[in-house]
């Protein structure tokens, strides 16, 4: 389980009401809600605000099912929105019958002095990223709030992101802040803490994304958020619940932290692992040394005989013949033979070898042969056969590909000795052998790819044969 997936389960665990133990002396839910409601009526009386039609009270039957009671009177079952069951003392509620919620606004770009030496902070929702807000990047001016619909959230609103790729994040204002149009505000109160709030719409984000919609930028609405089903814990449980998933959220985060550090070593080890395999292996440590295996000396010997063999046949050119002995002085140090003369190489020499191994220059015991690039004419004739060009693109490391872009040419264009073989090395063309970074082998014949321009065909020298 990852980070994320940590996450996600304490915060469910918290909003079901199984982070922490149950007070049986907390005053329950209803309780709260009958306050809140009880505000309302008040405001409404006095002409504070406006009656919401919309304004329901959830309860559970005796029949134990959920029920809403809307203000005209009507009843309706709604099992099946309730997503899970809550302890006892705890209640459900819509948030726009518990909460005062608006959207922000932003002022019109066109006007300058909206924005000139503003001193109140906007907030927008792409900022919303941290549990609490306390400053903003921008500031308006009052007139530019006074001129648009952005209005004044106070202190503890909690702040939901309605537009774009921070769809359902939350924060907690701790400053009194202005937002753009994709912020809906949820006012504070007394019936819900606002960090429980805070987790409440961490949880409930991934439902949020669902619904989201929109090619470019996907969205939802306030009404989307005014209609969310909300658990209400007494109020004593919020503040323990809050409590705690801070401290365990804090846990996570390092244990998320520590996971990304072993997900990419794990990712690395295996690379790590082939490299010192191969390195072991090209350094004589892989397999123990055999006394009696014949020295490589001799083996370079042979090679030599049979490239000199087939140069009088015909087979190589002279640039294959490579004049070069490379050994170990009586001083340690080591020394190449070439043309005459005596060179001391010991700063190209990266690791020592076992006694009866050899250094040797690739150019002496390989051959090889770059691929052509063709005219036009060849790439438009379409006559048969056809032979697929093989180029640099297609060569990664240890292996080779065809690809659907490769160039098609009839065969009466191709050599023959740049055709794939088995047993030979292609990579892409560089300034010298020593520093090929792309190598694959070809593992059988193929009378249908050749080498193209800018790849190099290597071919080992075999005694008795050339591949």
């Amino acid at each position: 389980m990852n980070g994320k997936q940590l996450k996600n389960s304490i915060l469910q665990w918290a909003i079901q009401g199984k982070l922490v133990p149950q007070d049986p002396n907390d005053e329950p839910a209803f309780v709260l809600l009958e306050r809140i409601r009880a505000e309302k009526a008040r405001l409404v009386k006095e002409g504070k605000i406006k009656k919401d039609k919309n304004e329901s009270i959830i309860f559970r039957g005796e029949d134990n099912s959920h029920y809403e009671k809307f203000a005209d009177g009507r009843v309706v079952c709604i099992d099946d929105e309730i997503p899970f069951e809550t302890p006892k003392g705890w209640g459900w509620a819509r948030i726009s019958s518990i909460f005062k919620t608006t959207s922000g606004g932003t002022p019109d770009k066109g006007h300058s002095d909206y924005y000139t030496n503003g001193n109140i902070p906007w907030l927008r929702s792409g900022e919303l990223d941290r549990q609490y807000i306390t400053g903003t990047e921008l500031m308006i001016s009052q007139k530019g709030l006074e001129n648009s619909s952005a209005k004044l959230f106070p202190v503890n609103t909690v702040a939901v992101a309605m537009y774009g790729a921070t769809v359902g994040q939350a924060s907690i204002l701790k400053i009194e802040t202005t937002t753009n149009q994709a912020i809906c505000g949820l006012f504070p109160n007394n019936i819900i803490v606002p960090e429980f709030l805070y987790y409440f719409f961490l949880a409930k984000r991934e439902d949020y994304l669902g619904m989201a919609f929109g090619s470019g930028q996907p969205n939802i609405s306030q009404d989307v958020i005014k209609r969310t089903l909300i658990p209400i814990p007494p109020f004593e449980e919020q503040k323990k619940i809050a409590q705690q998933t801070d401290a365990i959220v804090a846990l996570v985060q390092r244990y998320d932290a520590s996971q990304a550090k072993l997900d990419k070593l794990n990712n690395e080890i295996n690379d790590r692992l082939r490299k010192s395999i191969l390195q072991e292996g090209i350094q004589g440590r892989l397999v123990p040394q055999d006394p009696n295996d014949e020295p490589a000396f001799l083996l370079l010997d042979r090679i030599r005989t049979e490239k000199l063999k087939l140069l009088k046949e015909g087979k190589i050119k002279k640039k294959d013949i490579v004049d070069s002995a490379i050994f170990k002085g009586e001083d340690n140090k080591y020394y190449e033979k070439v043309d005459g003369k005596t060179l001391e190489i010991s700063e190209e020499i990266p690791f020592d070898i076992p006694e009866s191994w050899a250094w040797v220059r690739l150019g002496s015991i390989v051959t090889n042969e770059a691929g052509l690039a063709y005219s036009k004419d060849c790439l438009t004739d379409r006559s048969q056969p056809l032979i697929r060009v093989l180029r640099g693109g297609n060569i990664e490391e240890g292996r080779w590909s065809i690809k659907d872009d490769d160039v098609i040419i009839s065969k009466k264009y191709v050599k023959e000795s740049l055709l794939l073989k088995r047993g030979t090395f292609i990579t892409p063309a560089v300034t010298s052998i020593e520093r090929m970074a792309k190598t694959a082998l070809i593992q059988e014949d193929h009378h249908d790819i050749v080498v193209g321009g800018f790849v190099l065909m290597i071919k080992p020298v075999i005694i008795g044969i050339v591949v």
